[in-house]
């Protein structure tokens, strides 16, 4: 069920989230969440089908705030909000406003949001593409429990976690650390199995990819040797070596959902690891609130030289 407000506020959509919810029989009791999801109309679609998506895994309301640029001058200056909301099997297993700021209202985003919020539930801000520099200081970002960003949507995804680590706060979060859950729980399988010191790694990946060098990063600081950055023709992270003095370990992934594990003195083996879609990301961002350590020390560690030193191309 879909309803449509033109020129409206809180106390309308509230009203029409109860008005739907009652005609389609949904209770809000099953929802453990508020989902904020800022982006513009050209990224609402993409972000609204995976934020519906996750819902199924985690009921929430989701808030999607898009805001809009009029052309002329007098438009710009015109306060408007028009929503639409979405509950049923339109909006997953939750309940879905789409929230159009026009003029002064887009700069007043969260007086508007807040009002909409699940009362004594977390809150999640999620930023699908540009983010703000500082998320925790961010008017929506400092309503939230977690904060997601995506530094591989960005221009400058290296640059991003440069920003990202002068302005991280507990309770952030970025998508390009949650694509690397699967390759940080083979490697410790690997490890564990192997038994070895570490002396030496590099991670292979397409150029400038933020998933590699948090990964990198997460190396030099767990395993204190030194990580090399190889540019490979991707896409993501296609490989990681470690030097041990038995021999490479070595975890390839060139393409497709498996990837192939050799440790020396044991066969290899073919393991999944496929590239994750968005929904599943932001389902595991959503499984844990609190401020994730491992994040945080890998995306602090190193300076901009170390970073450039050791890169090579493939």
């Amino acid at each position: 069920m879909k309803i449509d407000l033109t020129d409206t506020n809180s106390s309308k959509i509230n009203k029409a989230i109860l008005q739907g919810r009652r005609a389609v029989g949904t209770p809000a009791v099953g929802m453990v969440l508020t989902l904020v999801v800022v982006t513009d109309e050209e990224n609402a679609y993409d972000s609204v089908r995976a934020a519906n998506e996750a819902s199924r895994e985690h009921p929430s309301r989701t808030l999607v705030v898009i805001k809009r640029h009029a052309r002329s001058p007098r438009a710009r200056n015109e306060p408007r909000l028009d929503a639409e909301v979405r509950v049923g099997t339109d909006a997953g297993a939750g309940e879905t406003v789409l929230l159009r700021l026009h003029g002064e209202v887009a700069r007043r985003a969260d007086s508007v949001v807040l009002p909409l919020l699940l009362p004594d539930a977390p809150v999640v801000v999620w930023w699908p593409v540009d983010a703000p520099d500082v998320p925790s200081r961010d008017p929506l970002g400092a309503l939230a429990q977690r904060r997601i960003t995506d530094a591989y949507a960005v221009e400058d995804p290296l640059g991003a976690l440069a920003t990202r680590a002068a302005a991280y706060a507990p309770g952030d979060t970025d998508l390009a650390w949650t694509r690397l859950t699967p390759w940080r729980s083979l490697l410790a399988a690997a490890l564990d199995q192997a038994r070895t010191t570490v002396t030496s790694a590099a991670v292979e990946s397409e150029a400038e990819n933020p998933s590699a060098e948090l990964l990198a990063r997460w190396f030099e600081q767990r395993l204190d040797v030194p990580v090399e950055r190889v540019v490979s023709d991707g896409p993501v992270v296609t490989a990681v070596r470690m030097g041990t003095p038995g021999g490479e370990i070595r975890i390839d992934r060139p393409e497709g959902p498996v990837a192939h594990l050799a440790i020396p003195g044991q066969p290899s083996r073919v393991m999944a690891l496929k590239v994750r879609t968005t929904a599943e990301l932001i389902a595991e961002e959503l499984r844990r609130l609190d401020p994730d350590e491992a994040y945080e020390a890998a995306l602090r560690h190193g300076t901009a030289d170390e970073r450039v030193t050791g890169v090579r191309t493939r």
